[in-house]
């Protein structure tokens, strides 16, 4: 008799994403190799061979026992991460990769301290070595403590997977949480990228994995209720002074009952169309942003084109690619007739980048300051210059749009 199927369901996710970490740890050690033997044959200089040695490790060759990887999983004792730890003690040795845990403790709660090492006690229980626990302290930041708390943990973590050498790190974020991501995104109305969620793979090198966004939370808790693996439900989670727990208690509840049952799945299946488009918009930019990015202080790339003062659409034509680089001041400067010829998706874009770039905050820039840019382009009439977050200022000057940190001296 196999196991429960909740079970099978959790080790099915895992498994699949085992495999792809194995699939890139082969083809990096591939990689390696290759260029371990390359540069040895270059570096050969035209003597006599000498006969190797019994036992000596010819030139690009891998180490005979070199370690398996490894792969840590992030448990905060919770029902998602406690099914995720169960499922990577499970599959990792079946597939030859050592498996780790780690926790982290944000100090955030009385007793936080005792619950992280309790957590640490039941990963190693569970067979993972090694395993971390590891304390960190939440600032004040003007995104709130949610953000700041997430840009500790991940912190930690990558600290802790960069002194091991972890291939990579195991998030338990499920289709729930996908879903509330979605949902966030879609009320801030922060466009494409926002509605995209979560990603599978991300962080450096693709060092984070997220196995269950497949899978839901009922499942995960069903999993460990069934494997008799006690979880910890964080309170914060049903704080209602914390906005995605009035997403998880109030908001999709209140939409299922409207709209039946299917939402969260629907908004899940949301993120995956919203990543593939943004990916494609995202590559379109890279391409555009080569062509309208123009060296300060250059003369007109198009002799002849007016400006449009008007507001009208300038002559159609096709838009030629020219490098340029952002100025000695830290200024960006934008070809304004190339960037009116752009789709609007793929020229705010471009604008958005351009005031990163500059120095403007990527949290603090919200769609309302990307329009007001877009309007310089799209509806001139000698406006005065903008001031986005950051202190960064976007002037039209000319058939230019001058981004740069500070006013001009």
């Amino acid at each position: 008799m196999g196991p429960h199927p909740a079970v099978a369901a959790i080790r099915l996710a895992v498994r699949r994403t085992l495999h792809d970490v194995l699939s890139a740890h082969d083809l990096s050690a591939h990689d390696a190799s290759t260029r371990g033997a390359r540069g040895a044959q270059l570096a050969a200089t035209p003597q006599p061979a000498a006969t190797p040695q019994p036992g000596a490790a010819l030139p690009g060759d891998l180490p005979a026992e070199s370690s398996p990887p490894l792969v840590l999983v992030a448990c905060s004792g919770g029902a998602d991460s406690m099914a995720l730890a169960s499922a990577l003690a499970f599959e990792a040795p079946r597939l030859g990769l050592r498996a780790g845990g780690v926790t982290v403790d944000h100090g955030l709660q009385p007793g936080s301290a005792e619950r992280a090492q309790d957590v640490a006690d039941r990963l190693a229980g569970l067979g993972l070595t090694p395993v971390e626990s590891v304390a960190i302290q939440v600032g004040r930041t003007n995104t709130g403590p949610e953000a700041a708390a997430r840009e500790g943990r991940y912190a930690a973590l990558d600290a802790i997977a960069e002194r091991y050498g972890a291939a990579a790190v195991l998030l338990g974020h499920t289709r729930d949480d996908q879903a509330e991501t979605v949902l966030l995104g879609l009320a801030r109305g922060s466009g494409t990228r926002s509605l995209s969620g979560m990603a599978a793979v991300s962080g450096p090198g693709g060092r984070y994995r997220r196995p269950f966004l497949a899978v839901d939370r009922q499942t995960t808790r069903k999993a460990c209720m069934v494997q008799s693996l006690p979880v910890w439900d964080d309170p914060h989670n049903a704080d209602p002074a914390y906005t995605r727990s009035r997403v998880r208690h109030e908001a999709l509840p209140a939409l299922e009952k409207a709209l039946g049952k299917g939402v969260i799945e629907a908004l899940a299946r949301t993120a995956q169309l919203s990543r593939d488009d943004a990916d494609a918009l995202d590559a379109w930019t890279d391409d555009a942003e080569r062509a309208v990015v123009r060296t300060p202080g250059s003369g007109p790339q198009d002799a002849g084109v007016p400006d449009q003062a008007d507001g009208s659409a300038p002559s159609d034509r096709a838009v030629a690619r020219t490098e340029g680089a952002p100025g000695a001041d830290g200024a960006v400067e934008l070809d304004v007739v190339r960037l009116y010829a752009l789709p609007p998706a793929v020229r705010r874009r471009v604008l958005r980048r351009a005031a990163i770039e500059a120095g403007s905050p990527a949290g603090s820039l919200f769609a309302r300051h990307i329009e007001e840019m877009d309007r310089l382009i799209t509806a001139w009439r000698g406006q005065r210059a903008l001031n986005l977050p950051g202190r960064v200022e976007v002037a039209r000057q000319g058939g230019r749009l001058v981004i740069r940190h500070g006013s001009p001296s």
